[in-house]
């Protein structure tokens, strides 16, 4: 009996540091860190403020990350300190970032500290603000802010797990977002165009005909859309 426990255990232990050991990256030479002022040990240490990360959906089919497993080249903004050159994951399931420390340990970072940080995927760089430290009361968490003006527009990212999707048997992940739209210090929620012209009435005949001018199609499935629009409207805006 004690024998068929110590087996037992031994295998948990086994799945458990293979789904942590999965998501970690292979590197040949220490992970570059540049700061915009000469590096100190004290600077180094505030990066890795956090706690180690141990991955516990495994067993969850996809993943809980924003574009994928693999670490991303980007930067870093803690408590107003700019660090470059740094591997980076977020975590939407959980809204955390993580860091590879070493060869064998991951960081959650203390998101508390973090003000942005950006990551380049596919060529494409994509910046995020810290949504407490940027006056977003109704907004928990990190958002993808894809144009700044005069108003600005978020992309919130979320990811959720339906149980039993896949056979019956595994739990899967899936991704949503929402979209956000900041004016004059109001948050507004965009589902569609409907929602930007309601919000944008005293302008509607501008900017219904400089869409249909420029042909625009603006819709929620691709959030970017709305950029044509939000930038002309803070153009003729006063």
């Amino acid at each position: 009996m004690k024998r068929n426990i110590f087996v037992f255990k031994l295998l948990f232990a086994i799945i458990t540091l293979l789904g942590f050991y999965s998501f970690i990256p292979c590197f040949s030479e220490p992970l570059p860190v540049i700061l915009n002022e000469p590096d100190t040990l004290r600077e180094n240490q505030v990066l890795y403020i956090g706690k180690m990360w141990s991955n516990k959906y495994y067993n969850v089919k996809g993943d809980q990350f924003l574009f994928s497993r693999d670490f991303l080249p980007g930067s870093l903004t803690i408590n107003g300190n700019i660090y470059r050159n740094v591997l980076i994951n977020y975590d939407i399931y959980n809204d955390e970032i993580l860091i590879p420390k070493n060869k064998a340990s991951i960081v959650q970072l203390n998101k508390e500290m973090v003000d942005s940080f950006s990551v380049s995927n596919g060529g494409v760089i994509y910046r995020f603000v810290n949504a407490q430290k940027d006056s977003m009361s109704d907004i928990k968490g990190f958002v993808n802010e894809l144009y700044k003006g005069k108003s600005i527009l978020y992309v919130k990212y979320k990811k959720e797990i339906e149980e039993l999707a896949v056979d019956d048997k595994y739990d899967l992940f899936y991704r949503t977002y929402r979209i956000y739209f900041l004016k004059d210090g109001q948050i507004y929620q965009l589902t569609s165009k409907h929602d930007l012209l309601k919000i944008l009435k005293e302008d509607n005949t501008k900017i219904k005909d400089f869409m249909k001018k420029n042909r625009l199609k603006v819709s929620k499935k691709e959030p970017a859309s709305f950029i044509p629009v939000i930038r002309y409207y803070d153009s003729i805006s006063q």
